[in-house]
């Protein structure tokens, strides 16, 4: 038999999800962005989901004509552009529209020559300071776009640091507005958190992220406060029971000891299913549909949860690590993480199962 950990992904989470994001966009299109394997989720699955949504957002090409493959026809956007001219081809033959972020893309694009029209988003670095152009660069690097005949389809686009906590959006915003102003193109602007708390933001196109997958863009508001549900659900089941008396010590480094009797469920998750070493004694977990505690250090394959007021718990007993009834940001907060990351990180070793 299988080890017992396995992921169920809920699809009618993801349509539901979709459905909230869709009323918050209003008129603006949609570009669900499933990069890093749909977080977590599994990208054709999430694809095949969320197809009814307007484009999809991804961090490679490879990713993109996995799209095509699966017989996605609207757009799809490479979020970090092309890294090399010889993708620039594979885009053209695929439809696959390219973010514009530095000079060496552009000369890459002149070179090229593409004997087809590409869509392209030109992005505006408005102070993440991660990616686009300065925005004293900005209108040069869009010229020299619009100077080549193959480059018509473009969009602006630009993505905000601090959608998601109290510093907010408006300094990028404002220069956002600035080299905006009175240019005749879409405009792509929107994470999950601006969608939500920004209607000012939301331009042409907004792109979505973890808010599709069920998870709060903020520490202060509960996924179920902004009506998402989690797509994702981390399933294991206790596989051995520990007795220990006051001063037993648990696990790998002796970082627990008892202080009373006490007993023990050893679950099948470990670090190499996904689930973060970090995480700290006091993680909540729930056994049998109740709330209990992780304790003692995280190993490879297994971790400990506190069975002492659970008496009906034994060896069997079904544990949720993460997803309906307990929040993947619940997990995250207290192993000081991101739910990103926990979404992300599941293992290939852990399976879908329905």
């Amino acid at each position: 038999m299988a080890r017992p950990i396995f992921a169920h992904i809920d699809t009618d989470a993801l349509k539901h999800n979709l459905g909230v994001i869709r009323n918050h966009a209003g008129t603006a299109r949609i570009m669900a962005v499933i990069k890093a394997n749909g977080y977590g989720h599994g990208m054709a699955k999430v694809a095949r989901a969320l197809w009814t949504t307007d484009g999809f957002a991804v961090a490679s090409i490879d990713e993109a004509i996995q799209l095509r493959e699966l017989g996605w026809l609207k757009p799809i956007l490479l979020l970090e552009g092309v890294f090399g001219a010889d993708e620039i081809a594979a885009c053209v033959n695929h439809r696959i529209a390219i973010t514009v972020h530095h000079f060496d893309q552009i000369r890459m694009l002149q070179a090229s020559k593409p004997a087809q029209s590409l869509a392209l988003f030109l992005k505006l670095n408005s102070g993440m300071n991660r990616l686009g152009f300065e925005p004293q660069d900005f209108l040069r690097a869009l010229a020299q776009l619009q100077a080549m005949q193959t480059c018509t389809d473009i969009t602006l686009m630009s993505h905000f640091a601090t959608a998601d906590d109290a510093y907010g959006i408006a300094d990028q915003l404002q220069v956002i507005q600035t080299c905006f102003d009175e240019l005749p193109y879409p405009v792509s602007l929107a994470n999950s958190a601006a969608l939500f708390r920004y209607p000012a933001s939301r331009g042409d196109w907004v792109r979505p992220g973890i808010a599709l997958y069920g998870a709060s863009p903020f520490a202060d508001t509960a996924a179920s406060a902004l009506d998402l549900r989690p797509a994702m659900t981390l399933h294991s089941r206790i596989i051995a029971v520990q007795t220990l008396k006051p001063g037993d010590a648990l696990g790998y480094g002796r970082t627990w000891i008892a202080d009373r009797p006490s007993r023990i469920g050893v679950v099948a998750c470990g670090y190499a299913d996904g689930y973060p070493r970090h995480a700290p004694t006091g993680t909540p977990i729930l056994v049998n549909g109740q709330l209990t505690r992780t304790l003692g250090r995280v190993s490879m394959d297994m971790m400990f949860a506190d069975l002492t007021g659970l008496p009906d718990a034994d060896a069997g007993s079904a544990v949720i690590l993460w997803g309906k009834g307990l929040p993947v940001e619940s997990v995250a907060s207290a192993a000081g993480t991101i739910s990103y990351e926990l979404l992300c990180a599941r293992a290939q070793r852990v399976p879908d199962h329905e």
